[in-house]
């Protein structure tokens, strides 16, 4: 089934919780000289104007980016946050205006160096399409097929690092346990990859199968970092938080990312909450 378009959604508190963490995992990378592979294992349009028709249909960055691009003068003192805020402001065409949204392939081809190398994976026709008339670097690759399983048969990769986005829209029920079974294959493949996994927050809890299954499969150093808009219960659906797995974190890392979440939250309301911990298999 492949009826998911990440174009309805771009932009909300979810995206910036990603995109935030993996701004921040770059930058630790960057810090070296020597050459990283990064992998996208379901990358997307790349770019999403915020004005197109799925975009404007639903319109969540308004209840995500576009309050911390509102108050941006405010919150461009704390220093990861004031980066992130100017790297989104060089992609957008109408100076201070708030019109497009970068997905993670701008995200990680934005700093992409000359030694570095990048795989973007995806398999919806037509996400891949639009994918394919973007603009990118010549040192990346864009991949038309399954990211899981890409992931696993391109490694070990030529580099001496490696940083994985796995990002799914989790339509599938079954994706949750795929995801963690494609994770734990990788990293016997490659034990310092740095590792990012997002996940949504469900009613349903289906999360849990994911981590149970990382847990089963003995991953130790994982960073776990959760957003949650509001609790769940009260009869209400959708979506009401984001995770997001940091495999082989940076050192630094939660205090970094922790401090900038602190600052986000007055953004979306009283009822926001965020939980950063080491989590570990058992």
């Amino acid at each position: 089934m492949l009826s998911y378009q990440h174009a309805y959604h771009a932009g909300n508190f979810a995206d910036v919780h990603k995109h935030l963490t993996l701004f921040a995992v770059i930058d630790h990378l960057l810090r070296k000289k020597s050459s990283v592979t990064y992998m996208d294992t379901h990358a997307g349009r790349g770019l999403y104007p915020l004005a197109a028709e799925e975009t404007s249909r639903l319109q969540e960055y308004r209840e995500g980016v576009a309050r911390l691009w509102q108050a941006r003068e405010r919150l461009g003192d704390e220093p990861l946050l004031g980066d992130w805020l100017s790297a989104l402001g060089r992609v957008q065409s109408r100076g201070s205006g708030l019109d497009q949204y970068p997905g993670s392939p701008w995200w990680l081809s934005d700093r992409l160096r000359p030694q570095d190398r990048l795989m973007l994976f995806e398999l919806h026709p037509g996400e891949h399409g639009h994918l394919a008339r973007q603009a990118l670097p010549d040192n990346v690759e864009r991949i038309h097929g399954d990211g899981l399983q890409g992931l696993v048969k391109r490694l070990p990769v030529p580099t001496p690092r490696l940083c994985v986005l796995v990002d799914p829209s989790y339509e599938r029920k079954a994706e949750y346990v795929e995801v963690a079974e494609a994770v734990l294959q990788a990293m016997r493949k490659a034990r310092h990859a740095v590792m990012l996994v997002w996940y949504p927050l469900l009613p349903a809890g289906r999360h849990l199968e994911l981590l149970e299954g990382l847990r089963e499969g003995g991953l130790r150093k994982i960073w776990r970092s959760e957003l949650r808009q509001r609790e769940p219960g009260g009869g209400e659906r959708g979506m009401f938080g984001s995770g997001m797995l940091v495999i082989n974190p940076p050192w630094g890392l939660d205090e970094r990312l922790g401090t900038a979440m602190e600052r986000i939250l007055p953004m979306w309301g009283e009822t926001s909450r965020h939980r950063g911990d080491w989590w570990v298999g058992e």
